[in-house]
Order: C-alpha cells, then structure tokens, then sequence
C-alpha cells in the first residue's frame, strides 16, 4: 500500500479523467459500491484464487474462548471469526449491486467503476496490496454486442491516453471446455489442467505437456493435447475471422460458439469504422477466474509482454444473488500498469503558477493578485520568497507547476512578468 506525493497523484487522476471521460461517452454509468463485503459473498466460491488473498476482518464482540475454538478446530474455521471483508475485485459487488437495486435500472445496466481493491499479495513491482480497479460492465444483454461494446470502449481509452496500437486476445471458455472434452480430459482433472495451460506463453508446449504428466492427467488426452499443440500451424496468432478461428481448433467444436465469435469481431469492426480489426484469436487463452462462463479477453500492447487489462462474460455470478441468471460481461483495464507507462500524463499543457512574494505583501494585494491569475484559468499558489529561490521553485517543478512570478509589495497585476519554470 502506497502514498503518493502531488505529483504522481496529479498524474494518476490526469489518467483517471481520461478513463472515465471515455467510458462516459460510451454510454456506461458510474457507480459506487462499499469497500466492505459479507464474508460468504467474497467467498462463495466465484473469486478463484483471489479469495485466498482476502483481507478479513474479525467479527465485532469475539472473546477469547471464540477465536481458542476457531483456532482449534480441524481446520481454521475463518467463517467463524470473520463476517466481512475488504472486496478483492469490483465484480462481485456488482453482482450484490445489481441483485439489490435491480428494479431502480434500466432492463440493460451499463456500469462503470473505479475503485482501489485489496489482495494480501507478496509485494513486488507492479503487485501491491492496495490498488485501483477501473471496470466497465454490461448486465441484461446476452449478445456479441456487449462484449464488442467494452472492446470498443476499451481501445478507445487506450487511444485516448496515447496508447494507440492495442490488441485484445479473445477466446471463449466454452470452447476450452469443448477442447479439454474432444482430448479426453475427466471432468474433475479440469480445472487443473486450465491451471497447467494457462502458463503456455511462459514454459511452451513441451514444458506444459510434462507438467500434466507429472500431475497425473489423463494420458491418452496429454498425448492428444500434445499432438494439438505440436502441429505444423500451433503457435501462429490468429487474426479474427471465421477461417482464422476454425483453423486454430479441432474438429468437433461448438459451431454456435465459432459463430458468436465471429459475430463479435464484424460488431468490433463496424464500431471501428472497417479495415483492420485489433482483435487476435487465442485458444489457450484461460483468464484465471473460476465464473467466466463464456467469451474471455486480454487486452495486450507491444510495448510491454503482460497484459494491461482484460474480462469475459459471467452469466452465472449475478444468479447467485438474485435467484435467476442474468447474463452479465465486464472488462477490467489494468489502471496501475498502465498510469506506470504513461509517465508524461502530468498535464503540462495546464497553467499551473507559483506567485513567489515577499514577506511585506499585504494578504489583501497577494488574494488580489491570485484571483486575476485564477480568473484567467491558471491554478496558483502562493509561495514566501526563501533565500533558496532555486531550490523553492525546483519543488515546485516536481509538484506540476509550470511558470512562476515574483510578487514585489505595491506591484500591480499588469507588472508581474510569468517565466516558465524548468
């Protein structure tokens, strides 16, 4: 969990504008929801292993006798010392919000949300424990136009913020689901296996093959998957397109599947005005939560080899709640990652003026003078003049002001010269 000095957090709220200005504009709406979750909802079995890095908070009133029996059970009974605790994503309290307030919104509710999130993470570069989520979902419609809707948004976001060139890698869980089935993978062997194939990208084939093996998958499917992955067209992206996405499966995949597929990339590229489509078909694509029940994707960049964002559809969380599915699909872009590549997002086309005065100026003449230069647009502050001038403005500099003016006692607004800082 970090501070952040002004300037960083000048640039991370310029980059937060954009964001949300974008999002706005494509027709989502903000929302709010607590910090705070029921213990039961954030581990209900929806979160993955992001449920394991929960912050719990204990229930109020427990005495010592209670925490010695919990501690003493069997196994850790957690549930009975905690019945909150501090959300680790957006999406499952938007599912508890719509469930709650859905008679108040529209039959197809487009949210946005911007919110710091909290995971016990072991702390490293680009993994903190505290960080901010900036999410924009589609609940109430069933269709490749939601998903292609928060593709569009998405880019154009990234376009906004001067990150032109993303891609997003798309797949479809179902179609993972029909693969693990056409190989020969069991049923409760498969959540391991996606665990195995999700590292594709970092240990290859030959790498994910034995790590299957030595986790005593099925043998015959390993050898099957094997095959798959080894033939002469494996490993090639796949630009989005019907040929495209037939060639990179096997024989025996849902046709209704391919087809929503392949509905979503001409949605995408009507919504960017034809031509080339930054759409790329992954079939090994994974996305590690457990409720995607249907279309993943990843957004990608080429200057950097992770991924800055991503989502899918979960049709399944909200039925939770609510007692009856409601199709739901979201897209998450990686605030953090992202405000880190963009470090000149500081503004600098602002008028930001430090008014250096000396000790004498009566405060009458320095408001004055800070109300001319705010009434034409500029943000002031007010600065005594210290005999390390340089360094005063230096600090200044670093906190996103861009001029400077020296305020003499009796000076009037017209014989105050602005002079650029740096």
């Amino acid at each position: 969990m970090r501070d952040f000095l002004p300037a960083d957090k000048t640039r991370r709220e310029r980059v937060l504008a954009v964001i949300r200005e974008r999002y706005r504009a494509h027709g989502f709406d903000e929302i709010e929801t607590p910090v705070l979750e029921e213990y039961g909802r954030l581990h209900a079995g929806i979160g993955g292993d992001n449920e394991k890095l929960a912050f719990n908070i204990l229930k109020r009133g427990l005495d010592a006798d209670a925490v010695r029996a919990a501690a003493d059970a069997p196994a850790l009974d957690v549930a009975a010392l905690a019945d909150l605790g501090l959300r680790y994503d957006l999406t499952v309290p938007l599912a508890r919000f719509y469930a709650t307030h859905r008679a108040e919104l529209p039959s197809v509710f487009r949210s946005i949300q911007i919110a710091p999130v909290w995971r016990a993470e072991r702390p490293q570069k680009g993994r903190y424990r505290q960080f901010v989520q900036c999410d924009i979902d589609i609940i109430g419609d069933a269709s490749a136009r939601a998903e292609a809707e928060l593709i569009v948004a998405s880019l154009d976001a990234l376009d906004a913020l001067g990150l032109e060139g993303g891609s997003i890698r798309i797949n479809d869980r179902r179609l993972l689901d029909a693969m693990l089935d056409l190989f020969g993978f069991a049923g409760d062997e498969r959540p391991g296996v996606l665990i195995t194939i999700d590292k594709l990208d970092k240990i290859g084939p030959s790498g994910v093959v034995a790590e299957l093996r030595d986790r005593g998958a099925t043998a015959t499917a390993a050898d099957a998957l094997e095959a798959f992955l080894t033939r002469p067209q494996a490993g090639e992206q796949h630009p989005f397109g019907e040929p495209q996405i037939r060639a990179a499966l096997p024989d025996g995949v849902p046709d209704d599947v391919v087809a929503h597929l392949v509905s979503l990339g001409a949605t995408v590229a009507a919504a960017r005005g034809g031509g080339d489509v930054p759409l790329v078909f992954d079939p090994f694509l994974v996305r590690g939560m457990g409720y995607y029940t249907g279309t993943i994707f990843e957004l990608a960049h080429p200057s950097v080899g992770y991924s800055l964002g991503g989502g899918g559809r979960y049709d399944g969380m909200i039925g939770r709640f609510l007692g009856q599915d409601v199709p739901a699909v979201g897209f998450s872009i990686g605030f953090e990652r992202i405000v880190d590549l963009l470090a000149d997002a500081s503004g600098a086309d602002d008028i930001a003026i430090v008014l250096v005065h000396d000790r004498d100026v009566p405060m009458a003449e320095l408001l004055a003078h800070k109300a001319a230069f705010l009434q034409s647009g500029a943000r002031v502050r007010l600065e005594q003049r210290t005999k390390n001038l340089k360094g005063l403005l230096e600090r200044a500099a670093n906190d996103g002001y861009t001029a400077f003016a020296t305020l003499p006692a009796g000076a009037t607004p017209g014989q105050l010269e602005v002079k650029p800082l740096g």
